[in-house]
């Protein structure tokens, strides 16, 4: 019995920590958010004039470092993190290049005419010293905490009450319901990390942790505010939410079921870890088959010493892994959507259903549902200073968020992780959510304006 009881206290404790870490909202500074992003903003007021020199020290160390182990030497093998880190495909040691070549350009502040496409503040300027200096400490600090989420039975318990839900509703594991959570009350970032870490792991299938990542890394409340305010209709923030949950849940039925989701496959990177659906014989109800595996999963927990290994290859991997995709990807992306009219012609073909839904200031509003694939705020921030009807503007707000998938941070950490979906996969993707959204959230704008 006391055996019992300790167990129970092993996954309980730590369980909470990282629950009230990462999932219980709290209202800081007048803005609501979690634990770990308000002591990442912390440290960043501390240590903030060395951020950008933080980030180009890693950024280059990312890409020397992945070119000299591109061939994988014998001794790699035999430190497990440096191998997962480091040791990557060749498209992948490129694309850390390019990033290394491009934050040296901004943080040098190369000017001429060709580099200060790279260089401008929309551009390199905003990848590196707005987005990396944020991503930097909340990578590390999310990458060494995530374990009290992930090591001790949490996502077990969870995946054992929720799958009779998820599973039916949205053909994924129950635990995936964690993922969505620490999304949306804390940050999308957050979510697709937890979601590599699980499909790494062997929690998820290839499929599985294609639509967890693409379906469920929700915008966070706290910029879904940012993108309202943006366009001056924080008066409407009630009718606004509900419908950017209202669009997230019908996406997330509909999506897993089309192409290119429901091509992916079943496959697991480590056979043998995912949990099974049904409940076994010997438990009457999911409450007590979730908490026997996660006493089975604490009983298995080698210790501090495994919580440190996997803190730091999450940290590692979040760090040398994303930061430079975001830095090579975000800026190809923002030079093309400031520079050409590339995201203008591409938003052509939705001029006759934004016509056929009546949404007035149709030509504007069309220039705005492709930008979103490069950075989300880029849409609102349009809307702010082209389109001046309010209808138009709450259905731009809208999209921009539920389109979910951009390249300067969600997009670009997918593709920077191993989850398997490729850049021309999360346009579609990213293409079905536009197209569902503007017909979920078209009807509602007329009644409410």
């Amino acid at each position: 019995m006391k055996e019992k009881q300790s167990s129970a206290a092993g996954f309980v404790i730590p369980s909470l920590i990282g629950i009230i870490l990462f999932m219980v909202p709290v209202e800081y500074d007048g803005k609501w958010t979690v634990v770990v992003k308000i002591v990442s903003d912390w440290i960043a007021a501390l240590i903030g004039g060395y951020l950008p020199l933080l980030c180009v020290v890693i950024v280059t160390l990312s890409a020397v470092l992945s070119a000299l182990f591109y061939r994988k030497p014998n001794f790699v093998t035999n430190y497990p993190v440096i191998g997962a880190t480091f040791a990557t495909s060749f498209i992948w040691v490129i694309i850390r290049i390019i990033g290394a070549v491009f934050i040296w350009l901004v943080y040098l502040n190369v000017e001429g005419e060709f580099f200060s496409f790279i260089t401008g503040k929309d551009a390199g300027g905003f990848v590196l010293n707005d987005l990396l200096t944020v991503l930097v400490i909340i990578f590390f600090l999310a990458g060494m905490l995530l374990p009290f989420l992930l090591d001790f039975g949490l996502l077990e318990f969870i995946g054992a009450l929720f799958s009779k839900v998820m599973r039916p509703v949205f053909t994924i594991p129950g635990r995936a319901a964690v993922d969505c959570i620490t999304s949306w009350i804390g940050d999308g970032t957050l979510g697709v990390m937890l979601t590599a870490n699980q499909y790494e792991s062997g929690y998820y299938s290839k499929r599985e942790a294609a639509i967890i990542s693409t379906t469920f890394s929700a915008v966070s409340i706290t910029f879904s505010i940012v993108v309202l305010a943006q366009v001056g209709l924080m008066e409407y923030f009630g009718v606004y939410y509900l419908t950017i949950c209202a669009v997230g849940f019908v996406c997330a039925v509909i999506l897993p079921r089309v192409p290119p989701l429901s091509l992916k496959k079943d496959e697991y990177m480590v056979e043998g870890k995912a949990m099974g659906e049904s409940l076994p014989e010997g438990y009457n109800s999911s409450f007590s088959y979730g908490l026997a595996l996660a006493k089975a999963r604490v009983a298995e927990h080698k210790g501090i010493s495994e919580f440190l290994e996997n803190s730091l290859k999450n940290a590692a991997g979040m760090w040398f892994g994303v930061l430079p995709v975001v830095m090579c990807i975000g800026t190809i992306a923002l030079v093309l959507a400031n520079n050409t009219p590339l995201f203008e012609i591409l938003g052509k073909p939705f001029m006759p259903l934004l016509t056929l839904l009546d949404v007035p200031q149709a030509a504007e509003a069309s220039k705005t549902m492709i930008v979103g694939f490069t950075d989300m705020f880029t849409p609102s921030i349009i809307a702010a200073g082209a389109i001046t009807e309010p209808m138009t503007r709450f259905i731009v707000a809208v999209i921009s968020v539920t389109q979910l998938i951009y390249l300067s941070e969600v997009g670009g950490l997918i593709l920077g992780s191993k989850i398997p979906v490729n850049i021309a996969e999360l346009f579609a993707i990213f293409l079905e959510r536009t197209i569902i959204s503007l017909l979920i959230v078209a009807p509602i704008a007329h009644l409410v304006f």
